[in-house]
């Protein structure tokens, strides 16, 4: 059996390994700091294998601390996630999450259980203005040595620090305290998700700069001005403040679609009503128009498309190869006609893209584009016209494009409307500076999201975007799941929202949505709808140091040792420390029950069973073999000796052999 290894992955091995696969001569061994051997890159090879020559110079942005950050984001922790039921809503039901704890540790555990599942990410991070705070990320200084003067740890060693300008390192900290995080942040991103970053002035130049470099520039959706002060700052010099800005990165720009929003009554009377000369409604066509529209200019953007049954598709590849002849520069239209009519028989409407003289044009995309795009973004108008990018649909059944702009601007986006929702919900004023617009979130997600994606916001704040994952859901039937991560800071004492009885932003974000869960469940009145949360909090890992760190102990040292497991830890704490380990989403439902005197506790019907009892029978490991688990996992206690161990493994060998065995 396997032993768990109870700590985040290091990502640094993983890198080196890919490497490896690459160039497997750039790889040598070198000893770490217990003299032990390991793997390593040998850099000028690598350069070498690249072309690179010494002292070239490169376009690069870099500050203080970068090297430190990069290390710090490869660095595995041990740490874990322990559940607590009694502050959750709908435990037993609910794939929604609340984690409490730092947020760089935290996406360092959740690596394994959502690598590339998280379809959308809003963050809205510190600022860096001089007045607000952000994490000091340096593991190696305690915290009880830091200052605990003006702010820069409190009581619970919180990791936060007043960054003022007075810093000699004023804007290295706060960008390698992002960097960190969006290297982390953009593993989880599947290829076809999207992250949103809200930033202001103070940080835009050098947080593009930073996007760029981790999600490339090629990935670059856009840059956003969302107004959310009309009126603007009135203390500003010079111009009145009234907008902030949301990046906007894709994991892979090719495999990233962007949905629209839906027609108000004024855009569809101004841009819609009317048809043009030729009768084709202002809609984007599939047609190429404008510059390069000839086939003979991109003769493989020419081919019929084929719609049957609503469904649209096209000839293959091969077929495509017979319409046009690259030696000579010329197309076969007997072997269009011939094509056209063999799928005219199969029942086949057969479009091509013809002007209203009848020349042949082109389309948009290629075969490729076509197939990846064409479920999403193909719709026909009233008039028969193939279209793209079709988003909202009118009565009439004809379909209509809003595309997005890059200027943003509703008038719940106000702040000052965000605090009056926050308002109601308390019953109170002031519990949170500028909260973000409910609208706002819920728009950002409607056209980057799906109906069934996983929405994480790991600078989550007053929640907002749980609230607006929940709001949506009730407004289309969908079925999102939201992650919301938040440092447990605390609030001052002086504000109304500790006077109300929070202590930190954490209760005040969990409170907002058990707030607003049962207010949208009155409004709507939606029993399918999850508006609960599990809620996790970070902590020391599960195991006592000492079983981990044998390099560390002697002799002496263990046999005070009589157990590897901390003695305040439960059933449950270990059976989620496993899950993240294993890789397992912490949303998926489980029971437990009993067999013979043992506790069995069986999740997500049998991707994986945990019995974390001592003296464990071999009638309860038939049991539980028998029911053929993906994944098993025992104390290493469990069993009385080593020959009571192998009889475990010789069990699921005979019962079920495709089982994975793991003890902790």
């Amino acid at each position: 059996m396997d032993k768990m290894k109870m700590e985040s992955p290091n990502l640094t091995e993983r890198n080196i390994e890919k490497i490896a696969s690459l160039f497997p001569n750039c790889i040598t061994e070198t000893a770490d700091e217990n003299g032990r051997l390991k793997k390593a890159v040998n850099f000028e090879i690598l350069r070498a294998m690249l072309g690179e020559t010494e002292g070239d110079e490169s376009y690069e942005f870099t500050w203080v601390g970068k090297k430190s950050a990069i290390a710090e984001a490869n660095t595995p922790i041990r740490k874990t996630l322990r559940p607590c039921p009694e502050e959750s809503v709908n435990w037993d039901t609910t794939e929604n999450l609340y984690i409490e704890g730092d947020n760089l540790e935290v996406l360092k555990l959740l690596q394994e259980s959502y690598l590339g599942k998280v379809k959308m990410i809003y963050i809205d991070p510190p600022y860096n203005t001089g007045n607000d705070f952000i994490y000091r990320d340096d593991f190696a200084i305690k915290s009880e040595v830091w200052k605990a003067e003006s702010g820069e740890i409190n009581e619970d060693g919180s990791r936060l620090f007043k960054n003022t300008d007075a810093n000699g390192r004023f804007h290295s900290d706060w960008c390698s305290m992002m960097y960190a995080r969006l290297l982390l942040a953009r593993n989880l991103l599947s290829d076809d998700g999207v992250i949103f970053i809200s930033i202001d002035e103070h940080e835009l130049v050098n947080l593009v700069k930073i996007a760029d470099n981790i999600f490339g520039d090629s990935n670059k959706i856009g840059i956003l001005s969302v107004v959310n002060n009309l009126k603007g700052r009135s203390d500003d010099k010079f111009f009145a403040t009234c907008n902030e800005f949301a990046l906007a990165y894709a994991k892979r720009k090719d495999c990233f679609s962007m949905g629209g929003f839906e027609l108000e009554d004024e855009e569809m009377e101004n841009d819609y009503d009317f048809c043009d000369e030729i009768g084709y409604y202002k809609l984007i066509g599939f047609r190429k128009t404008g510059n390069a529209w000839k086939r003979e200019e991109r003769p493989y953007m020419f081919y019929p498309v084929l719609l049957k049954d609503g469904n649209f598709s096209t000839i293959h590849s091969e077929e495509l190869k017979l319409l046009y002849d690259k030696n000579t520069g010329t197309f076969h239209d007997d072997a269009l006609e011939s094509i056209c009519e063999k799928y005219h028989a199969d029942g086949y409407t057969v479009i091509l893209p013809k002007t209203e003289n009848g020349e042949f044009g082109r389309w948009r995309w290629g075969l490729d584009t076509f197939y990846r795009e064409k479920d999403f973004n193909l719709g026909l108008n009233r008039a028969g016209t193939l279209c793209t990018k079709m988003r909202a649909c009118l009565e009439d059944g004809s379909i209509r494009l809003k595309s997005a702009k890059t200027l943003w601007y509703k008038p719940e986006y106000d702040t000052g409307s965000s605090a009056k929702i926050l308002k109601q919900l308390f019953a109170q004023d002031s519990l949170f500076d500028n909260p973000k617009s409910i609208v706002y979130l819920r728009d950002l997600i409607k056209i980057s999201a799906l109906p069934d994606s996983i929405i994480l916001d790991f600078f989550s704040g007053s929640a907002t975007t749980a609230h607006a994952v929940m709001q949506l859901n009730a407004e289309d039937g969908g079925k999102r799941k939201f992650i919301m991560v938040q440092l447990p800071e605390a609030c001052n004492e002086t504000s109304d929202a500790y006077k109300a009885g929070y202590q930190t932003i954490c209760e005040i974000g969990k409170e907002r949505i058990r707030r607003a869960g049962k207010k949208i469940q009155n409004e709507v009145n939606n029993t399918t709808l999850d508006t609960g949360f599990r809620v996790f909090k970070l902590d020391e890992t599960n195991m006592e140091d000492v079983y981990y760190n044998p390099a560390q102990t002697t002799q002496k040292m263990l046999e005070g040792f009589e157990q590897n497991i901390k003695s305040d830890r439960t059933d449950l704490d270990l059976l989620f420390g496993c899950l993240l380990e294993w890789g397992l989403s912490l949303s998926m439902p489980y029971h437990s029950e009993q067999v013979d005197g043992s506790n069995v506790h069986i999740y997500n019907n049998g991707d994986l069973i945990a019995c974390f009892d001592k003296n464990i029978s071999e009638n309860v490991v038939k049991s539980i073999a028998k029911q053929q688990p993906l994944r098993v996992v025992f104390r290493d206690d469990s069993f009385a000796d080593s020959p009571s161990k192998i009889n475990v493994s010789e069990i699921f060998k005979m019962i079920s052999p495709d089982t994975s065995i793991k003890v902790i």
